[in-house]
Order: C-alpha cells, then structure tokens, then sequence
C-alpha cells in the first residue's frame, strides 16, 4: 500500500473543507444508522460508551476505550502499538483461553474480525469516527449471532449532527510518538459524506524491563495509518442508501530484530435501510486483508536473537450479507425476521526450521469456512410496565478445502501433506428475555441464551510459535457451544443518575483452549522440534468453562461533573479429563478475576476539560498449567484540553501516569514482557463549525 497516503488523504480533506464548512447550517435529512434496536434489547442488558468518553481517552485506541465495560479483555494486556495483532481478539465474560475473539464486534452492522485468524485490527478503528458503542453481554441469536457467545460490541459510526466541518488534530508524545489525524463531513446532494484520516508512529519502548533485558532487546516500534469513507443517500421518502469504504496499513516491531508484522486491508459495505411500512434493511460487505509477520527467540543471556518463524504471507478474504424486515402484527408486537451468510477463506505461507542460518522448511495452510442462518425475533410490550423477547435461529456451517502441506525448500520434496475432510452441520440457537419496571426507576430483567462460534482457519489449520513454545493446530476442532443465563437490575433515581448490576452464568461447552502435552526437548507432530524449556501444546476441545460473574456498573452527571464506574467479579473454571485432565478446576489462560474502572470527567462548553480513568485487573495466569502468574496491574490515565482560540485547542494527556509495570505475559524462564510504560502526550486541536 501506498505510504504516503496520509498526506494525500490530508490534501483531499483541506481542498473539501471550504464546500463542508458552507453547508453546515443546511438541513440533513438522513441518519446513517441502522434500523433501530426494538424494545426487547433492553431485557439483555448493555451499556453505551458515549462520543465524549471514546474521543477523550488518553491513548485514543478504542481497544482501551473498550476496558471502562469491566469484563471486556484482550488475550493479553498490551494495546495495538506493541502487541502481536493475532493476540488481540475480543473477550466478554470470562471466556478466554486463547486469542480468538468470542464477542461479535460489528462497525455499522458489518462484523469487522480477520476472516482468517478472527482478531480485531484495533489500529484501524479510530474512535473519532464513533459516534457511539453498545456493549451487550451474553449468547446473542440475531443476525451474525453465530460467535456472539460472550456478546456483542456494536460500533456506530458517527452521525452527520455530530462531525465538524472540517477537524484536525496533531500530538506528540513520548519515545517519538507522533499522531495526526483529520475529519471532514458535508453535504453530497440530499445526503451526506464524510471523509477522515489517521496516522500514528512511535519508536516504542523495550518491552523486557530494564533488570532483565539485553543486547538482542530492541524498542517496539509501530508505523500505522488508516482512512475511511461514508456516503448516504436518501432513497425516496423513507429509505437511504449507505455506502462505506477503508483501508490500513499496521507496522509493529515486537522487541526483538526479526519480529515485525505488518497487517493491511481493505473493506467495503453497502447497506440499505428503510423504514416505511415494511421497515427493512439489507446489507453486503467484502473483507480483503493480508498479514505477516516475523518470530523469534533470544538465547538464555538475552544477547542473540535468532529467527524461529517466517509468516510472509497470509491473505485472507470474507464476504458476507444480511437481510431482515419487521413486518407489524400488531402495536405490541415488533417482529424481526432475517437471514444472513458468512464466509472465510485464507491461507497462510511460512517458512520454518530455522537451521544453520536459514530456514529449511515451507508451510502452506489454510481453507475456508461458511455459516448461513435464518433467525426470528420478536418484542411483545403487554403493558408499559413488562417487555418480553424471544428469538430463535438456525444456522449450516461448513469448512472445506483444509490442507496442511510441508515441503523442503532445498529438494521441493514434501514432506507433510494433511488434506483434512469436509465436514458441515447444523447448530439451533435460541434466546429469551424480560424486563419488568417495578416502579419508574427500578426495572429488574432476565435472560436465557444458547450460543455458538465455528473455529477460526487459523485455529484449524495453522501451528505457531512464540519463544521456545510451539502449538500445533487441529483440524477436528468441533464448534464451541454456549447455554447461559442471567438476572439483573437498573435503577435511575435520576434522569442523570444510574446504577446496574447483573449476576450471570455461562458454560462454554467444548471451549477451544491450548492444551500441553509435553515438555522439550523433543520432536512433536505438526511442529518439529521442541527445545529445552519449550512446552508442546495442541488447541483441543476442552469438556467446558464454566463462568459465574458479577457486573455492576454506575454513572452520574452533575453540572459540568461526571463519574462512571464498572466492576466485574469471573470465577470461571475449566472443565477437562483425556489429555487435558490436568487443566480440570483451574482458571483458564489471561483471565482475571477482577477487573474495574473508574472515570472521572469534568467539562465546561466552550472552555477546558478534564478526564481521568483508573483501571485495575487483578492477577491471572499465563499458561494453561498456571506455572506462570501475571500480577495485578492499576493503572491511571488523564486527559484535559483548554482552548486557546476559538476553534484552537491545547490538549495534554498520559497514560500510566505512575508508570506501573503492566505483565502482559512471562516465559518458562521468567522474563516479563511488559504493556506500555507512563506516555505523555501534546498537541493542537483545530476544528471548523
């Protein structure tokens, strides 16, 4: 891709500002929204991170937005400038283990996950293009509900009433951090545009701290930038066409010389939404990305870096498409009924073995996968003081054309060829909910859900290393299956004043986790060689992970004051006998028992602001075996801003301001590998109204 598509992006933006800026008092006829949510949605309970709190954190990265719902985790603790992008899947609940994402994340109605590894790229969603999230926690049945069994992260993009004529924003940082990114929106006939742009550089910090690193450790540097497109247009009288297109492009360095990755893509959405007396609303999408990346291991004395895995190449391409209509049977009734298909296909080109200097080993793997579903849901209000919902779905998945072959570079001889099966079926979900307001303010719910989520391409076909450990893949991976309930309670004393609390349990039948089976050194099948110190793992179905929780979350504002806070208590537990009965009653893998966060926020229109956040996220293990304890890790943020000029403004902000050591993760031999250190941040906001 084109690197200095920044700065052309930069160029298109301020040659469109002046046409923008002399439409902003015409009248906007359109939304760019979806259909909205029926009343049944409220019984499963959500919370909604407002524009102000997603363009006001201290990182401007949506993935640490994301950690104000207490319960939303990463499979490890480090944020897109340092992490490896295939760790940063997205979690609720408890339901961890590994890094594939078991919440469904959706931009505009679009699932947005790696057709082929099913991580988030974080990097690529710029929360000033947000106009709202919407959390909603729990096994989902509506349309792409298949993978949404921790739940759902829904990302609206932000509404025409809401983006400036023409923004522009510029900060540096600490360890030569640099961010600048632009925003544009105006009129496109009777509808509207908008046009925005990031970039983001740094030359990173060493990821070992300073009493274990040495000569082989190198600064985690990152070079990303992303743009995106949106055009609506009305379509007759009560319907409007919805068109969107992006790309990025992620560098990272993960510490050490030979670890670089590079992730890139492309998509583009087309949805059509109308709400006349047959409300309907239709949507397609195309995925393109591409990925690579580089491993590697450092000796005992942290001096010799040396290259374990080649990943140069992984295309990866999805499709997919949704249609649904709400007929009205009746006022109390608000029926929906859609379809939907998905469908993955990539495949990853590596080189391995790495031998006297080079690498003496090819892998080609991949395949691809399809579900398609039909689901009905319905909202019956008897009354204004009961809602109640129930939905069912049904969906055929399918995995085809699997392979795993292995040849030697030097004679082209193969030598591992796997050419699993096809196999395909049928999985039923349903789910149901109430809500009952007891008086105006108190409103108590409850809910019952069966979930599922077909493995990933990667999960399937792709062995991988990180250090010295190796995880082979596995192709008879069988779909994981969820059955959860919950209760809860909101109360609103206030209109600016409210408090919930949720008291859940989940079981994740066959919880896809990787399971040890040995110890190097040795020579293991799907792997290779195992060295010393090294672990021999295989993803495998696990009997179950069985999650009980407790989610509370509050928020009130008072004059130019505000304050937020979530807590979440997991005890979940493994489930295990076979070969993985060693891992039976112990917690999985990079799941905490506590998580919470604190925000604070203080704003005065037209004058400065103040914000800051304390994170915390109690200890949890490593490895599956939990041989290997992360420690707890607090953290607090700040961000504030003060106007200078009309339209000009100062910002500062920081991140870990007492600079914590934040254990993202720690080897057999004990080297820590570390989230990021106490960041500051200055700049200059411009913006045109």
């Amino acid at each position: 891709m084109n690197k200095q598509s920044p700065v052309a992006l930069a160029a298109v933006l301020m040659a469109i500002a002046p046409a923008a800026a002399q439409a902003a008092d015409e009248t906007i006829i359109v939304t760019g929204r979806s259909l909205p949510a029926p009343a049944g949605a409220a019984a499963y309970g959500n919370v909604v991170l407002s524009r102000d709190r997603l363009t006001g954190d201290a990182s401007g990265r949506l993935e640490d937005v994301l950690r104000d719902v207490a319960g939303f985790q990463q499979f490890r603790r480090t944020d897109s400038r340092a992490a490896n992008p295939t760790s940063q899947g997205a979690t609720l609940r408890g339901l961890g283990g590994n890094a594939s994402s078991r919440a469904l994340v959706l931009l505009d109605g679009v699932p947005v996950a790696d057709p082929f590894a099913g991580y988030i790229a974080w990097s690529a969603l710029d929360p000033a293009r947000l106009g709202a999230v919407r959390v909603t926690r729990g096994g989902g049945a509506g349309a792409f509900g298949a993978g949404a069994i921790g739940g759902a992260i829904e990302l609206f993009s932000a509404a025409p009433s809401e983006i400036a004529p023409l923004s522009v924003g510029i900060d540096g940082g600490s360890r030569g951090g640099l961010r600048a990114g632009a925003q544009t929106g105006g009129r496109l006939g009777a509808g509207y545009a908008t046009l925005s742009g990031r970039f983001d550089r740094g030359d990173g910090y060493i990821l070992i701290p300073a009493r274990q690193r040495g000569p082989a450790d190198v600064a985690a540097r990152h070079r990303q930038w992303s743009i995106a497109g949106r055009a609506i247009v009305p379509v007759g009288d009560a319907a409007e066409l919805q068109a969107s297109v992006s790309s990025f492009d992620d560098t990272r360095l993960r510490g050490l010389a030979g670890t670089e990755s590079r992730s890139a893509g492309s998509d583009a959405s087309l949805r059509y939404v109308g709400t006349g007396d047959l409300p309907v609303e239709a949507l397609a999408y195309v995925q393109a990305r591409r990925f690579a990346a580089g491993f590697a291991s450092a000796n005992a004395a942290r001096t010799v870096a040396t290259p374990t895995l080649d990943q140069y190449n992984t295309p990866a391409t999805g499709l997919g498409a949704k249609v649904e209509i709400r007929p009205e049977l009746s006022p109390t009734h608000q029926l929906q009924i859609g379809a939907d298909v998905r469908r993955a296909s990539g495949e990853t080109h590596e080189r391995f073995r790495f031998q006297s200097g080079a690498f003496t080993r090819l892998r080609l793997a991949g395949g691809n996968s399809v579900v398609a579903g039909l689901y009905a849901e319905d909202s019956w209000t008897p009354s204004e003081q009961l809602t109640v919902t129930g939905g069912v779905r049904i969906d055929h998945w399918s995995i085809a054309d699997g392979h795993l072959r292995e040849s030697d570079p030097a004679t082209g001889l193969a030598t591992l060829t796997e050419s699993p099966a096809d196999r395909n079926g049928w999985r039923p979900t349903a789910r149901a909910g109430l809500l009952l307001a007891v008086t105006p303010a108190v409103k108590l719910r409850g809910a019952a859900y069966l979930g599922w989520r077909l493995p990933t391409l990667n999960e399937l076909y792709r062995p991988f290393r990180v250090g010295v450990d190796a995880t082979g893949a596995n192709a008879a991976l069988d779909p994981e299956r969820l059955r959860g309930f919950e209760i809860g309670a909101d109360y609103a004393p206030l209109t600016n004043a409210r408090i919930g609390v949720t008291l859940f349990s989940n079981r994740l039948a066959g919880a896809i986790g990787n399971v040890t089976l040995a110890r190097g050194p040795g020579t293991f099948p799907g792997v290779g060689f195992v060295a010393a110190g090294g672990a021999y793992r295989q993803r495998q179905n696990l009997d179950a992970i069985r999650v009980n929780g407790i989610e509370a979350w509050a928020e009130a504002a008072v004059g130019e004051f505000r304050l937020s806070g979530s807590w979440a208590l997991t005890d979940a537990r493994v489930r295990a006998s076979g070969a993985a009965a060693a891992l039976d009653r112990l917690r999985p893998a990079q799941t905490p028992r506590h998580q919470a966060s604190v925000s604070a926020g203080w704003a005065r229109t037209g004058a400065a602001s103040l914000d800051l956040t304390l994170r915390y996220a109690s200890g949890q293990w490593e490895d599956d075996l939990q041989s290997r304890r992360l420690p707890s890790a607090t953290t607090v943020d700040a961000a504030g801003s003060l106007p200078l000029r009309p339209g000009v403004s100062l910002v500062v902000r920081g991140e870990n301001l007492f600079d914590a050591e934040i254990a993202s993760g720690v080897s057999d031999s004990g080297i820590i590998d570390r989230g990021t250190p106490r960041t500051l941040w200055a700049g200059l906001r411009f913006e045109i109204r």
